[in-house]
């Protein structure tokens, strides 16, 4: 597969690769981790052009504005030898309609005291409304760029950061513990996805948790629905709701699922 066959492939709303660039990794050139504030700021404004986008999610009173610092072109991210590796592409860099449905839903929720994890980080949207409905968070995601975003953002929006982890779903950590919330938005658009999600939800699921997962209807959703069973999982609620912006129109399925009784 072709590398703008790849990104045509996550379905509505992506656009086509116009080039591809090789980019230095972020830990050859400096250890972000260690950065805090507007070290961290300035650290990234120097390996990406970042443009700011603030955006309302939710609704009536719970409704929140965010100004969401992000790489002006996502493509110019694209690394040859990450998709060599695992045809590995930066989604995380754009702002998917499934992260702001499933964002407006979390705003809802009261969260003081819960333990959340974000599965695909990305920009941190989703992060940062779980954080504003008053969960500790923890949000990983498999590029290393997007946990640095979503703690900028997360500085800038709740004033401070939430831990951040890098973890491949592929290899999921031991030590990760679980949590009382986990979220996803938008992060079914390879098949092998489906059982991987299932199966990463069911270990890191507390006994009488919730775990929200939304999608816009990627190809992988159907087979993720069957995976849960197996995975110990079952569907609670599937709530379709829908988004429209421009050209862009969606309908969003906002999925909740427990562990089976």
């Amino acid at each position: 597969m072709s590398m703008a066959d790849a990104r045509a492939h996550a379905g509505d709303g992506a656009e086509p690769v116009a080039h591809v660039t090789d980019r230095v990794s972020i830990t050859a050139r400096a250890d972000l981790f260690t950065l805090q504030g507007d070290a961290l700021d300035e650290a990234l404004s120097r390996l990406f052009v970042l443009a700011e986008e603030t955006i309302t999610v939710g609704e009536g009173e719970k409704a929140r504005r965010f100004a969401l610092r992000k790489p002006a072109n996502a493509d110019h991210l694209i690394s040859e030898a990450d998709f060599v590796m695992d045809e590995r592409l930066p989604y995380w860099a754009d702002l998917w309609p499934s992260s702001r449905v499933l964002a407006g839903a979390l705003l809802t929720h009261a969260g003081h005291g819960r333990r959340l994890l974000e599965l695909g980080c990305g920009l941190g949207l989703d992060t940062v409304a779980a954080m504003t409905a008053g969960y500790a968070v923890t949000a990983t995601d498999y590029y290393e760029d997007a946990l640095h975003v979503t703690r900028m953002n997360a500085r800038h929006n709740v004033g401070h950061e939430p831990t951040v982890r890098m973890v491949n779903w592929r290899q999921w950590p031991s030590d990760m513990g679980t949590f009382d919330v986990v979220i996803a938005a938008d992060v079914l658009y390879e098949r092998e996805y489906a059982t991987l999600v299932a199966q990463c939800i069911a270990r890191a699921l507390a006994p009488d948790g919730e775990a929200f997962v939304a999608d816009p209807g990627r190809l992988a959703l159907p087979d993720f629905l069957e995976q849960l069973a197996p995975a110990g999982l079952v569907l609670r609620e599937r709530t379709v709701v829908p988004f429209e912006e421009g050209a862009v129109k969606q309908q969003v399925q906002l999925l909740r699922i427990t562990h089976a009784d």
